[in-house]
């Protein structure tokens, strides 16, 4: 990996109207893709806005936390394999998951989402699963820090996940809505991460560059970032030798 590698994809559109709080609307104008080559083929990566992405591998479709305010759900390809971190409006919508599905289409969802989508696996924290052709592994994602009230953290431990999937030799983790946790800064040989940065539910620039340099993902996406600035975690990071930072339209 070696040398200078904190780059700046600057694949943010010029849209209107950035939005706050954990719920945004999707701007108009087709998603931004990115390709990663992985030894099982290309793994495409479809930035669909917040905390809401589609990957794409070998004819097979994941959709990670699809929420009907991002996507016309109607006109997206159909899921073979559907992964819910927890049961916040912005990230489990049932509409859009059941406008994706299909004969076959195999969902996992956190603990805080047992019950509320038909025939879904649930994960708990530390759990992996062999899904649709894919390795998942279940990543715990909590606050340590943020609290709605005291004691009572934006998200509490063992309600979320993030996870962890694994497209041949290429491992993505998807952290959900998270702090820089023990367990995040213990991962070992993740090539990409989307790491969440939008206040005060999840981390600040600060927390996730904290986390970058525990784990070192070899591609950082930061995402859900709301009214956060992305550049300030570029910043944060430059010069850190073996971690890209892209930065992509996912308010």
């Amino acid at each position: 990996m070696g040398g200078l590698l904190v780059l700046v994809g600057l694949a943010m559109a010029a849209q209107a109207g950035g939005s706050g709080g954990e719920t945004p609307g999707r701007s108009a104008g087709p998603p931004r893709e990115d390709t990663i080559r992985t030894s099982a083929g290309d793994l495409v990566l479809t930035f669909v806005g917040h905390g809401t992405l589609m990957l794409r591998q070998g004819g097979k479709v994941i959709h990670v936390d699809p929420v009907g305010r991002e996507a016309d759900y109607s006109t997206m390809p159909r899921a073979d394999l559907v992964l819910v971190t927890h049961d916040h409006g912005d990230h489990l919508d049932p509409a859009a998951i059941a406008a994706i599905r299909k004969e076959g289409t195999r969902i996992i969802v956190s603990p805080s989402c047992e019950g509320k989508v038909p025939g879904a696996r649930v994960l708990r924290n530390g759990e992996s699963a062999d899904e649709a052709g894919f390795h998942v592994e279940a990543v715990p994602a909590y606050n340590l820090v943020h609290m709605r009230a005291p004691g009572q953290p934006f998200h509490p431990k063992g309600a979320g996940n993030g996870y962890i999937i694994t497209f041949g030799d290429t491992r993505v983790y998807v952290a959900g809505d998270t702090e820089n946790t023990p367990e995040m800064k213990a991962l070992k040989g993740i090539d990409v991460a989307f790491l969440p940065m939008n206040l005060p539910y999840t981390m600040t620039p600060e927390m996730v560059a904290d986390a970058a340099r525990a784990f070192r993902p070899r591609i950082l996406y930061p995402y859900h970032y709301g009214q956060t600035d992305p550049q300030a975690l570029v910043q944060l990071l430059q010069g850190e030798s073996g971690v890209e930072v892209r930065v992509r339209d996912l308010r």
